[in-house]
């Protein structure tokens, strides 16, 4: 298990297979995000009655591979007035940390990387750095409307970032950790998942987790009808898909985080024990991630006013709601 290496001295063996651990977690990340981004094609075309990918490989199941190698060998144009620096490295800004949360996200009793105490500090840090990426894209593109599509991107995250964290304060309260793996066993402890008692909070949760992945229907960054894809308009081949798999690296940990708060991660319901934890995970986690691409097929896209005013006017006056409930039925109880 990673997390006894990780708890051992440093040496050369235990760096290499923390090398090891580390590459095949990119492995499973980068083969979710291309099959992803197919099942995502098929469920939307059956939700809108049309096809989803068909001719590339049986059933079209090697259509998002040839995507995947079409970016990888287009030319990658840098135009010649941006700031080149920043411009290079805003993609890794902006990818980086939405690899590095995976790291402390715990799968299954015994399936973790690490086990940080502030775990949920963690993600929230992390995930902030990634709108300074995304800022970066657009103001090093040197492009108007790139710069209007980055500050509006950073305007929405900013915003639905907000009621995002206030939304798993509550579960904080009721558990007394930030530990991932400790509220998991709180609510096996306790025999009731945090979805329940904190309702309110993963509806919250769901909501602000959709806004902060910039998917419809708030997907205002990349609105083509508005901004010609927004901040990331200058980019082209890898570079443009480093933006692409950052939105489906953060999917990947957002559902993650998500069954572990609130659906009792690997825990079986109905006394089912008998099946392994982690397929209970996976099925709470594949049932979330199916949400995200239902809500794009079906929702359309809202205004600037609206997006903003649903956050500041009803999702955080909810959430702190939310915090105040649980707090005094927790002093009282």
């Amino acid at each position: 298990m990673m997390a006894d290496i990780l708890s051992q001295p440093f040496s050369w063996t235990n760096f290499f297979w923390m090398v090891v651990a580390a590459v095949i977690l990119l492995g499973i990340v980068l083969f979710f995000v291309m099959y992803a981004i197919y099942f995502e094609r098929k469920i939307i075309g059956w939700m809108q009655l049309r096809k989803g990918p068909n001719r590339v490989g049986p059933w079209g199941l090697f259509q998002t591979v040839a995507d995947v190698l079409k970016l990888m060998i287009k030319e990658d144009i840098v135009p010649a007035k941006v700031d080149r620096f920043l411009f290079l490295i805003a993609p890794v800004i902006a990818y980086t940390p939405a690899f590095a949360i995976i790291a402390v996200l715990p799968y299954s009793e015994k399936l973790y990387f690490a086990d940080v105490n502030v775990g949920l500090l963690y993600y929230g840090a992390l995930s902030s750095i990634t709108i300074s990426g995304i800022l970066l894209g657009g103001w090093a593109s040197n492009n108007k409307y790139a710069i209007m599509g980055g500050m509006r991107s950073v305007a929405q995250m900013i915003s639905y970032e907000v009621p995002l964290i206030m939304s798993f304060l509550g579960i904080v309260l009721m558990t007394g950790s930030l530990n991932l793996i400790d509220i998991v066993k709180h609510q096996q402890e306790t025999g009731v998942w945090n979805i329940f008692p904190q309702f309110l909070g993963f509806i919250i949760f769901l909501i602000a987790g959709n806004a902060e992945l910039n998917r419809t229907p708030f997907d205002l960054p990349e609105a083509e009808n508005e901004l010609v894809a927004g901040y990331f308009v200058e980019y082209s081949g890898f570079r443009f898909a480093f933006f692409m798999l950052t939105e489906y690296v953060y999917m990947f940990a957002m559902a993650s985080l998500m069954t572990v708060l609130f659906l009792g991660g690997w825990d079986a319901p109905f006394g089912l024990t008998f099946i392994p934890g982690i397929v209970w995970f996976m099925l709470k986690f594949l049932l979330l991630v199916f949400y995200l691409f239902w809500a794009r097929s079906t929702f359309p896209r809202v205004k600037t006013d609206q997006l903003m005013g649903f956050a500041w006017k009803v999702l955080i006056p909810l959430a702190l709601l939310n915090v105040l409930v649980t707090a005094l039925f927790k002093t009282l109880f």
